[in-house]
């Protein structure tokens, strides 16, 4: 698989899996930039975010840009299109930044600019 391919596969994976998953997911400490919460947090306080009831579905991911500047960091940047588990639809413009550990890639950054205008037109079309 190239990179571009692994971080979309963990990307998906970061949208729909559980608090497992991100435990084994994130670097030990992630740099996070939502409307909700912002700052640095360890994978723990991160996990424990995620509620099980409440993932997302219908996930659809449309990859812009993947840049690895130097040899074990990585950076992908995309749209995010979504539905929360009430219905309502989401998106999103999404950057994560990734470090490679051992072989594995692990999430060390990730923002997300919600695309308004975008999730308004998809609710009334």
């Amino acid at each position: 698989m190239t990179t571009r391919e692994d971080l979309l596969a963990l990307e998906q994976k970061f949208w729909t899996g559980d608090a497992d998953f991100y435990r084994q997911n994130l670097d030990d400490t992630c740099l996070v930039a939502f409307t909700e919460m912002s700052g640095a947090f360890t994978r723990n306080e991160i996990a424990a975010t995620i509620k099980g009831g409440d993932r997302w579905r219908d996930v659809k991911l449309s990859p812009e840009a993947v840049v690895e500047p130097i040899a074990g960091m990585a950076f992908i940047t995309y749209r995010a299109h979504a539905e929360r588990a009430n219905g309502e639809p989401y998106n999103a413009l999404v950057s994560s930044g990734y470090v490679r550990r051992g072989k594995d890639w692990k999430m060390a950054f990730h923002q997300q600019t919600p695309l308004e205008a975008e999730s308004k037109a998809a609710a009334t079309g």
